[in-house]
């Protein structure tokens, strides 16, 4: 099963609480699942790498064996790709579960796609902020 999972990371401050937001869609643009969820303390950086983590596991869990992961940032877009060097000792083991995570697929690949193309991962994200917690 082929999915596309557009993931984005916020952070309200940087450092300060985080949260991601997922939208795993089919190959028609048919939304199959999401996640939106707080996350805990630190920078943005962390978030987008945390939201293309959780959005790979959620793909994997729904069956999918051929992953396109769509996020909005380029750093992290160009790390994973290999090539930007990843320098920050936090953001480097997130790049290596990542890593793993899409060894395990039969077919990947990591686009850079425009902010207004990521909305409703940016939705997800930003809807984590306003649902209360228990």
């Amino acid at each position: 099963m082929i999915v596309v999972v557009y993931a984005d990371g916020a952070c309200r401050g940087n450092p300060g609480p985080m949260s991601i937001g997922v939208s795993i869609q089919d190959d028609q643009g048919k939304e199959l699942a999401t996640v939106s969820a707080l996350i805990g303390q630190g920078t943005n950086n962390i978030a987008e790498y945390r939201a293309a983590i959780e959005g790979l596991k959620a793909a994997r869990s729904l069956g999918a064996t051929e992953i396109e992961v769509r996020m909005d940032s380029q750093l992290i877009v160009e790390q994973i790709n290999g090539r930007y060097k990843v320098k920050n000792t936090a953001l480097k083991v997130l790049h290596a579960e990542m890593l793993e995570l899409l060894k395990a697929v039969d077919w990947h690949a990591v686009a850079h796609i425009p902010r207004d193309q990521n909305q409703r991962a940016d939705e997800l994200a930003n809807l984590a902020y306003d649902v209360p917690t228990s």
